[in-house]
């Protein structure tokens, strides 16, 4: 009888030292992943006769969390861009960018590119 319950004993513990042990790296891999998302990126300094503004319609968003902030994030993040807003009510997206980087028309690509690539259009580009 106590040959079984020492078998049982070891089975059990060698169980949850496996599984804990298992859920130890998973949990490590996902802090991992989110703190990589979540560490900004260094801007570098644009000067400011190279500053360009384009403003330009967005046709096509049906939210302000989903389309719109998505939208500025692609922009935001684009190199060479210092400052991107686009505003669901009246559709406006401005963006402020180093005209030795970026151009207008690659502005348009990476807005229409969004999402499934059919869903927004870019019109009245004025910089």
């Amino acid at each position: 009888m106590n040959f079984t319950k020492s078998i049982a004993a070891i089975a059990l513990t060698s169980l949850l030292f496996v599984s804990c042990k298992k859920n130890t790296v998973e949990t490590t891999s996902t802090t991992t992943a989110s703190t990589e998302t979540t560490v900004p990126k260094v801007k570098k300094e644009i000067a400011t006769a190279n500053l360009q503004t384009a403003s330009f319609k967005v046709e096509g968003m049906s939210c302000a969390i989903g389309c719109a902030k998505t939208i500025q994030e692609d922009l935001t993040g684009l190199e060479g861009v210092q400052k991107a807003t686009v505003d669901f009510d009246t559709k406006l997206a401005t963006v402020t960018f180093d005209k030795t980087i970026q151009t207008p028309e690659k502005l348009t690509k990476v807005v229409e590119a969004a999402a499934d690539g059919k869903t927004y259009t870019v019109s009245n580009m004025k910089s």
